[in-house]
């Protein structure tokens, strides 16, 4: 036989070793309340003799912080979850909240049934929520067991800050851009019309054409490739004249250049894209292609910080979005 592995310490080992309570090790060794000089002492002591590892997990749920931030995710559909721009988030949050012993959770709130968000709330594990792709109707269904615990990466409210590109100056970048390289004849495609911080683009645009005395061209999209090879050869069909197309996403514009392509058309010499974002494989696409910059790492660590420290932020922190020139426009 082997000989037997030594039991980790308890608290329980602690509090008898030190001669105290277990409440009184538990708030000497937690942080928090009111602990005599000589209690400290002998309980620190103790800990050190019997090499105590604190279960950060249980102190955090008996202080009522929590040991993990919910990125909720609003979508159609659960395949909202597997957009690369989620995984950023997901990625930078957690390199945020590793170092303060927090874990990061992913869920889907169904579109137009945020109700999720009082089991969030309810859930005495979950130390805050980042929403991301946020409605009106998820704003309004924020329990008030999370008040002060909730960021939105996106549309904010009076009582939930928000972190976002500045999409609508990045937009207006990629179009004037567009213009004067000689485009007038441009096309956008959308992100989906029901996300409120993907509409700063569209009004963008819009400004922009009736400024220069253009007629707008406006094709509804969802962020998605295969959404943005079905909207250029919609626009194709309805303005055979077409000359640019501005796509709300690199994702969708990737999209448009294949459609294009397939319907024998050059980008760009017949027809330039442009997109936003500034993907990794917007550098190496065929042709490398002009967008816009999106510092989603920066936005969802900034999101993440403000949920764990819980300290007063502006209602609206826009990130800068800045235009990148390639081949494709």
């Amino acid at each position: 036989m082997g000989t037997p592995t030594a039991r980790p310490a308890t608290l329980d080992d602690v509090a008898r070793a030190a001669g105290v309570s277990r409440a009184t090790a538990s708030r000497v060794l937690g942080g928090y309340g009111f602990t005599s000089a000589d209690a400290r002492a002998r309980v620190g002591a103790a800990a050190d003799r019997l090499d105590y590892v604190p279960d950060v997990t249980a102190r955090a749920l008996v202080r009522g912080a929590g040991v993990r931030l919910v990125v909720a995710v609003i979508g159609r559909a659960g395949t909202v979850l597997d957009d690369p721009y989620v995984h950023r988030v997901v990625s930078a949050a957690s390199r945020v909240c590793a170092p303060h012993g927090v874990g990061v959770a992913l869920e889907w709130l169904p579109l137009g049934d945020p109700s999720g968000l009082g089991r969030l709330g309810a859930d005495r594990g979950v130390c805050g929520v980042i929403l991301v792709n946020t409605t009106p109707a998820a704003l309004a269904a924020v329990p008030a067991r999370l008040s002060g615990r909730v960021v939105s990466i996106g549309t904010g409210s009076a009582t939930v800050p928000s972190f976002d590109v500045d999409n609508a100056a990045g937009a207006e970048a990629v179009l004037r851009h567009l213009h004067a390289t000689g485009r007038r004849r441009i096309v956008m495609v959308t992100g989906p019309r029901w996300l409120v911080c993907a509409e700063r683009s569209v009004t963008a645009y819009r400004g922009l054409m009736r400024a220069a005395g253009l007629p707008e061209r406006v094709v509804t999209g969802d962020f998605t490739t295969a959404r943005g090879g079905r909207a250029a050869l919609e626009a194709l069909r309805r303005w055979p004249e077409v000359d640019a197309v501005y796509a709300a996403s690199d994702a969708t514009a990737f999209g448009v250049i294949a459609a294009l392509r397939g319907r024998g058309l050059r980008v760009p010499h017949d027809v330039a894209v442009a997109g936003f974002d500034d993907l990794p494989y917007a550098a190496v696409s065929s042709p490398p292609l002009t967008t816009a910059t999106h510092p989603v790492d920066r936005i969802a660590a900034a999101a993440a910080t403000a949920v764990l420290t819980r300290a007063p932020v502006a209602p609206t922190t826009a990130f800068a979005s800045t235009l990148v020139t390639r081949e494709s426009a």
